[in-house]
């Protein structure tokens, strides 16, 4: 995850694919055909980097949410995801780009505390979240793009970092079974390709080893944290997402693969 938020109309993402297409446009003889059958073309994104939307619609805070507004200095550019890319309100015309451009697939992250406000299923589900995802597959679908699905990109509610320090809890693991449960369910009659986590070993790290990111947690000689100990917590964190991760691939391949398709990492 990048620590610079973008909050332009048009995501960075898409003027970097458009010069990146210039520059194959430009190479003699090199097109689409030159890649082999079956080759996706894709781009990707975190829910807390482009939704914005945060405090809206029901939605729950996230640890990202507290991190930026808590710890401004440990962004670039100060920045929050509050507005970030607007892609809550302006996704069809994003969609529109991306078919515009020709990819094939889109990677997307499902914000948990969008969905689950309070993080658990007995806290209540957010329905406006619900409906926001089912749009944007649906969207996605009918431009003939493959959504990707990632169900955790580092922002955890804050009710359950608040309720049990989130990772740092066997207790997370119950949470997430029930959290990709409900996913699963809402959206896997259309989603195909499920990543669980997005690059765990650095959520760990970062988050708990040197404090950079979410939830900003470190020891003191370590650098700014309020609280943490960089030399036990990253590994805790690590472990708990195992088990999380090795639940959730068990839910899938029991009660949906053979409904549903393909869980991815």
């Amino acid at each position: 995850m990048e620590l610079i938020l973008h909050k332009n109309g048009l995501t960075f993402f898409f003027y970097l694919l458009v010069l990146l297409l210039y520059c194959f446009a430009c190479t003699e003889g090199l097109d689409r055909r030159d890649f082999p059958a079956g080759f996706v073309f894709g781009a990707g994104s975190s829910a807390y980097q482009y939704e914005g939307a945060a405090y809206q619609d029901g939605k729950g805070p996230s640890i990202w949410d507290t991190f930026t507004w808590m710890h401004p200095d440990k962004i670039i550019d100060h920045s929050t995801g509050d507005v970030a890319e607007d892609f809550y309100y302006r996704f069809k015309e994003d969609v529109a780009l991306m078919k515009e451009v020709g990819l094939d697939s889109f990677r997307f992250s499902i914000s948990w505390s969008r969905v689950l406000p309070k993080g658990k299923l007995s806290g209540g589900i957010n329905p406006e979240g619900v409906r926001y995802y089912n749009e944007l597959i649906d969207e996605l679908l009918c431009n003939d793009i493959k959504p990707f699905v990632t169900l955790f990109h580092w922002d955890l509610p804050q009710a359950l970092e608040d309720e049990y320090g989130g990772f740092l809890s066997t207790k997370i693991v119950n949470e997430y079974h029930d959290y990709a449960d409900f996913c699963f369910k809402q959206f896997g009659d259309r989603v195909k390709y499920w990543a669980t986590f997005n690059e765990p070993n650095t959520f760990s790290s970062e988050g708990y080893a040197t404090g950079n990111t979410a939830p900003g947690r470190c020891s003191t000689y370590e650098g700014n944290c309020a609280a943490g100990n960089s030399a036990t917590e990253p590994y805790v964190v690590a472990h708990n997402i195992l088990l999380s991760h090795a639940t959730a691939v068990k839910l899938y391949r029991e009660k949906y693969q053979v409904y549903y398709g393909i869980l991815m990492r």
